[in-house]
């Protein structure tokens, strides 16, 4: 499966961006999806995962209660709703589909497609 994000973009704090993860190829709602960021010289972290069908969700504690994760398995789509949004959220994002033990992950290595990840810079 291929994977393409977008929404990327330079938001002021407090602001909201909503990115989206268009998936092209095999089944997507095949697939777990999660989201992970990557800020410059710091290790890739594990943002939110979504289950197959969209019944379960988890989030890191950095975003929890401002970052929701939805999906659209009709259009083969994951959302990542980011509120509230402060300068430590700038980041690199990207998105991921994988097929995990467990109905949803928070495990990189878990994951076996990535998107090429889109931008996002939060200004103060």
């Amino acid at each position: 499966v291929q994977l393409q994000a977008s929404g990327g973009g330079l938001v002021q704090v407090g602001g909201s961006l909503r990115l989206s993860c268009a998936a092209f190829g095999r089944t997507f709602s095949s697939y777990v999806m999660g989201w992970f960021r990557q800020a410059p010289g710091k290790e890739r972290e594990f943002i939110a995962t979504i289950s197959r069908s969209g019944g379960s969700t988890s989030y890191a504690d950095s975003v929890k209660g401002r970052f929701t994760i939805a999906r659209d398995n009709a259009k083969n789509t994951v959302y990542l709703q980011m509120n509230s949004l402060k300068p430590e959220d700038t980041a690199l994002y990207y998105c991921a589909a994988g097929n995990p033990r467990f109905s949803i992950s928070g495990r990189a290595q878990e994951y076996n497609y990535w998107g090429q990840g889109t931008l996002v810079t939060v200004s103060s």
